[in-house]
């Protein structure tokens, strides 16, 4: 431990955050960090606390407590104060793949779970990881050189999202051929088309995968699953969930079957890319989509003319309702926000949350308070209100003549126990129903599971909540050599725990190839 009483001298200091009024402007990040010197005076307030449950990951109340990646938080943290960064990267890097995303998007669990909120405030921990790599990017620290020693095995991963490079990546180094498929123009997966650039510049992604395919990895891009569906003048699978935002006229097709012959083993990591509906009369207007449809046209607008243009027509002088109160909900405020939006409404079915922990909800168990980010500060700032509407659903959309949605009906929800489950079920409140203005509407209500195209691909069974199936704490499916990871597996989730999915599938996967794993 660098300064033992460092928690008790100095204060908890974050980035600086550029005031919700100019950093609408653009769709850059937005936070000015802390100087290597101010950044070592903020690890010097690590406690090492007898019982570090930052790096715990444990499951306490039903959520996640510290973690997940059970980084090695207090040793990272005491090389920063003591000014030995090419250590603390070493250790970094023993549990996380890429820090360089979490320490921009993880919600942060292991300070939930810092010891010092007890009696303050925790030590910013997810600064200090990003400190940490971007000193080791910027000091060539990174390694981009081939492993030394190859196997014969080649594995294809399906995906690249999180999950899907954490397996690659994770295999790579044990030395196996890695080739990754993306149906998508570039690799990153949810990372590139559903998180906002101001939340993750892209650039930060493009230069992993570029220190990736130095070793060696490969990227097939604009490559779908076949599923013999497929035709000349339609070439998307009639199943596909996507709405159109990014469909790809490039997009080429591989067949299941081929790369079994081809491969040892191959890992579905598609993520949980089926999104939840909002089915209500009026539902076929124009102007509804899909928030991660629309979070992506956006970007992709943006990078391909290299943010020369900006899609305004998508929600400029338009009212936005958001439907759906979560991260990605959030998203599609501060993006509509940018894009000139004449009013901006989120809709959230559940009871907006306590200001401050309930006495059943101690910590270390993660705090069920009310979280305002940066979309909804954004909001009011330029609105003069929060955006969020609580206990409210949409029970109709109403068009134009033209077909076009301009209305939502809206109703008030309450709490009532289900006599015949005993579950406490939203029901509308009679007489609570009103008019609200929507020219765009985004559907930001959650996913429900893997798309049914891949999985019937591959056979490969699913379970009730149609993710894909397999033994308790395993990651090898019904069909021999076929694996999965990620959201796929375990359902919609933090990047942070498709990171984990992937770091232990590719043990999996590996044992499986090999006889015994070393990862």
């Amino acid at each position: 431990m660098g300064k033992p009483t460092g928690f008790l001298e100095y204060e908890r200091e974050t980035s600086i955050e550029i005031a919700p009024e100019e950093r609408i402007k653009n769709f850059n990040e937005f936070h000015i960090p802390l100087s290597l010197e101010e950044q070592k005076i903020q690890a010097a307030r690590c406690m090492d606390c007898g019982v570090p449950f930052c790096q715990a990951g444990m499951m306490i109340g039903g959520m996640a407590s510290g973690c997940p990646l059970n980084n090695l938080i207090p040793e990272w943290n005491d090389m920063i104060y003591n000014d030995n960064w090419e250590h603390a990267y070493a250790r970094l890097s023993k549990t996380n793949n890429f820090p360089e995303f979490t320490s921009r998007v993880c919600p942060a669990l292991c300070e939930k779970a810092c010891t010092c909120n007890i009696n303050g405030d925790p030590v910013s921990v997810r600064e200090n990881e990003r400190a940490i790599i971007e000193y080791a990017y910027a000091n060539g620290l990174v390694n981009d050189q081939p492993p030394k020693g190859k196997t014969d095995k080649k594995v294809a991963v399906i995906g690249s999202g999180p999950s899907g490079l954490a397996v690659a990546d994770m295999l790579n180094s044990r030395g196996h051929d890695v080739t990754v498929y993306e149906r998508s123009d570039r690799p990153g997966g949810l990372l590139m088309y559903g998180i906002p650039n101001m939340k993750l510049e892209k650039e930060v992604i493009d230069r992993k995968i570029a220190y990736m395919e130095k070793r060696g990895i490969r990227f097939i891009l604009n490559t779908e699953v076949a599923t013999g569906k497929s035709t000349a003048k339609s070439p998307y699978p009639k199943d596909d969930q996507i709405t159109g935002y990014l469909k790809n006229p490039n997009q080429k097709y591989v067949k299941a079957e081929d790369l079994l012959k081809e491969y040892d083993a191959v890992v579905l990591a598609c993520g949980a890319s089926n999104p939840r509906d909002i089915k209500a009369p009026g539902r076929e207007a124009k102007g509804i989509y899909f928030a991660v449809d629309f979070l992506g046209q956006v970007t992709k607008t943006l990078l391909d003319s290299n943010f020369e243009k900006v899609p305004y027509e998508l929600a400029k002088d338009k009212h936005v309702l958001v439907i759906g109160g979560g991260d990605t909900g959030n998203d599609c405020v501060g993006t509509s926000i940018r894009l000139g939006a004449k009013s901006v409404t989120q809709l959230e079915m559940m009871p907006k949350p306590p200001a401050e922990r309930a006495a059943n909800n101690p910590w270390p168990e993660w705090p069920r308070i009310l979280k305002t980010d940066y979309g909804q500060e954004e909001a009011i700032a330029v609105f003069g209100h929060d955006p969020r509407v609580y206990q409210t659903t949409v029970t109709e959309f109403i068009a134009d003549k033209k077909g076009n949605v301009c209305k939502a009906k809206i109703v008030k929800l309450k709490p009532q126990k289900d006599e015949k489950t005993g579950r406490m079920m939203m029901v509308p409140v009679e007489g609570t129903e009103e008019l609200i203005p929507a020219d765009v509407v985004l559907i930001a209500a959650g996913f429900l599971g893997s798309q049914k195209y891949v999985t019937d691909a591959f056979k490969v069974n699913i379970n009730g909540r149609t993710n894909v199936e397999t033994k308790p704490e395993a990651y090898e499916t019904s069909v021999q050599r076929v694996f999965t990871a990620g959201d796929m597996h375990r359902g919609q989730s933090l990047v942070v725990w498709a990171i984990r999915e992937g770091r232990e599938a590719a043990r999996a996967v590996d044992e499986s190839l090999m006889g015994y794993t070393n990862l």
